[in-house]
Parts: structure tokens; C-alpha cells; sequence
């Protein structure tokens, strides 16, 4: 099994601070940075899609990039999300992040044009030929229509910069095959999946979650390592309603990040209504006193300051 972890264990995909005016808010940014990485994030996943980059132009993901790689200085690990459906406009992408300071490029498959396996497999060697930066190629079906099979995966494996995978393709077996015949790291992507993924030699995650229950989840991953995985899935079912809320209800997990963290979307987006943002808020506070009662080391010290 793969133990390589080259961005962390615990990374999550920041949302993207706009200004009351929808402008994009760099202090926020900046803010929000330095406190996940507080929280115990190992790194800091930027322009996904939890970040809203639909609605970023080119020139705003490159400035979030910047101000983060300030903030948060040399050692948190920065991806920076640069997926489109276009081959050459990922690949500039890349090099605008690298330039920007990423340490690594998430890279999505290209959404929409469902181009079979052979097409995806150029794809994503062509944008990592594309910069020097290691590459997490972005599994998530269920969005973009096309999935990276396992034999893609394998031969993708083949490149020296494609080191990582964003889970999301909910094929636990076919994930556990390439992890055990490759040296990707597979980093979850799905909250559900983050401990049984982990379990079978991934990574660690890529979460929304992240965004406001950082310690809570790296706790998870804290006691799996100590060999106490009675205690690991105590803390695993302790944040999953939370998780239902955040990412099964219905709305993106930008817009129920945001209902907690505060601050507004970009449309199509719209924010979560009164109900559902009382129900996320007695969520999270739910599993801050869970974990206060405990003395768990997920316990938020300033827990406050995120609901």
C-alpha cells in the first residue's frame, strides 16, 4: 500500500471569501487561511469547486493563490484547483498557479464532453507535462460525466508528476486496486469515505467540511494512526450528521460552508435559507459540545469563532 502523502493528510477545500459587493475579499482569504491551518489542516485546496471557480475569472484564481501562499507562508501545502473542460486553458491555468506559488495543481477531468478513456489519459498528461508541479488528478463522476477507470489510473500512475487522486468516484474496490498497485496517493474526497478509504492505505482528505470542523476530522485520522480505530469510528459517527447536512442535503457544500462562515456566494449560487442555516449552526455546535464532554482531541478551543 501507498503511504505517500504529498500534500498531508488533512487538506480541505477552501471556500472563497467575497466582499458584501461580491468582490473577491483576499484579507478574508488570507484570514481564513492562517485559521485552517491552525485548525490542524496540513493543506489548503483552493479554486475547486467548493471554492466557486465557475465563477472566478482567471485572474482572481491567480490573486486568491497569492494572497494564500502569503498568509500561510512556505509550509501548509497550496493546491490550486485549475480544471476546465479545455486542455489548453488547464494547462495555462497551470502555469499561472505555478507562477502564482502553488505547490501542486488539482485537475479535474474535463466536464461535459464525456471524451472516452483514451482522451482523458492525453488530458491529464498534457497539463502535467505543462508545469513542474505535481499533479491530484480529480476523480468526481457524478459532476463531470466521465470517470477515470482504474486502468486510466494505472497508466496515469506512469507519469512522475501525477502523484495524487481526489476521490470521488464511490468504487471503494476499484480505489483499494490502484492504491495497492500504485504509488498514488488517494486523498477522499466524499466525508463518508474518509476513514474507510484511509483504512485501505489512502492518504488522508480533501474536505468542505474542513472549513469549519478542521480539528474534528484530522482527529479522525489522528486516532486511526494510534492504532485506537474504536475511537476512530466513535469520531467518525460523532461528525457524520453534521457532513449529512453540510453535503447530502440538497445544496452545495460552498453554500452550507458559507451559511456557518458567513459571507456571500456567487450566483447561480444562492445562500442557504434561515431553517437550513439554524439546523448546520446546531449541527456544528452539537459536535463541539460532543467533543467537549469527551476531552476529545477534536475539540474546537475557539469553536465560536467558525458558527
Amino acid at each position: 500500500m501507498s503511504t505517500a502523502r504529498p500534500f498531508g493528510r488533512a487538506l480541505c477545500a477552501m471556500v472563497t471569501p467575497f466582499t458584501p459587493a461580491g468582490a473577491l475579499d483576499l484579507d478574508a482569504a488570507g484570514e481564513l487561511a492562517v485559521r485552517l491551518v491552525g485548525g490542524g489542516c496540513d493543506g489548503l485546496v483552493l479554486n475547486g469547486t467548493t471554492g466557486e471557480s465557475p465563477t472566478t475569472s482567471d485572474a482572481e484564481k491567480a490573486a486568491l493563490v497569492r494572497a494564500v501562499r502569503t498568509a500561510v507562508g512556505p509550509g501548509p501545502s497550496v493546491v490550486a484547483g485549475v480544471g476546465t473542460a479545455d486542455t489548453r486553458h488547464t494547462a495555462e491555468l497551470g502555469r499561472q498557479a505555478e507562477e502564482a506559488g502553488a505547490d501542486g495543481l488539482l485537475v479535474v477531468t474535463p466536464y461535459y464532453s464525456r471524451p472516452p478513456q483514451a482522451a482523458v489519459e492525453a488530458h491529464f498528461l498534457k497539463v502535467a507535462d505543462a508545469t513542474g508541479l505535481p499533479v491530484m488528478v480529480y476523480d468526481i463522476p457524478g459532476r463531470t460525466g466521465t470517470r477515470v477507470e482504474p486502468a486510466t489510473m494505472l497508466r496515469l500512475a506512469g507519469h512522475p508528476r501525477i502523484v495524487a487522486v481526489k476521490d470521488c468516484a464511490y468504487d471503494l474496490l476499484g480505489s483499494a486496486r490502484v492504491i495497492a498497485e500504485t504509488g498514488l496517493a488517494y486523498y477522499s474526497g466524499c466525508e463518508e469515505l474518509n476513514l474507510p478509504l484511509y483504512a485501505v492505505g489512502g492518504a488522508g482528505y480533501v474536505s468542505t467540511v474542513a472549513n469549519v470542523a478542521p480539528r474534528q476530522l484530522r482527529a479522525v485520522l489522528d486516532a486511526f494512526d494510534a492504532g485506537d480505530t474504536a475511537e476512530a469510528a466513535r469520531l467518525n459517527a460523532a461528525l457524520l450528521p453534521l457532513a449529512e447536512l453540510m453535503m447530502a442535503s440538497g445544496l452545495p457544500g460552498t453554500v452550507t460552508a458559507k451559511a456557518l462562515l458567513g459571507g456571500p456566494v456567487r450566483e447561480p449560487l444562492q445562500p442557504a435559507g434561515r431553517e437550513t442555516a439554524d439546523g448546520l449552526r446546531a449541527a456544528l455546535e452539537a459536535l463541539v459540545r460532543r467533543g467537549r464532554a469527551a476531552d476529545s482531541p477534536a475539540r474546537l478551543d475557539q469553536a465560536e469563532s467558525l458558527v
